[in-house]
């Protein structure tokens, strides 16, 4: 199933935040992480995740800083600020809002 730009957008920063609370990473791990996270549905690319990192951290929520890899190559990670795990929490409050509101009405509808 194509899951919509329009809610690929809008969980784009709750996702980020969540895989960077688990660890720093890095762009290309991070559309990994999302795709094995959603088993394959949310595909994303490079040029739908730099510009919400460059936004994240302008925001302040994250940073970055270059690392060596394992392949010996230099490589931008990024981390979680703690303003972004205070973000985090609320991007979770508002996101449980909004499920809970679509399993009532969809709950409705299935008794109907």
């Amino acid at each position: 199933m194509n899951v919509s730009k329009d809610l690929i957008a809008a969980s784009a920063t709750p996702l980020i935040l969540a895989i960077l609370k688990e660890c720093d990473s890095y762009g290309y791990a991070i559309i990994k992480r999302v795709k094995e996270m959603s088993e394959n549905q949310l595909i994303w690319t490079e040029g739908m995740l730099y510009p919400v990192l460059h936004r994240l951290e302008e925001h302040l929520l994250i940073e970055s800083y270059l690392s060596k890899s394992e392949a010996g190559r230099q490589r931008k990670y990024y981390r979680i600020k703690e303003s972004g795990l205070t973000e985090l929490e609320l991007q979770k409050k508002q996101w449980e809002i909004v499920n809970n509101a679509l399993a009532r009405t969809w709950n409705e509808e299935s008794n109907s």
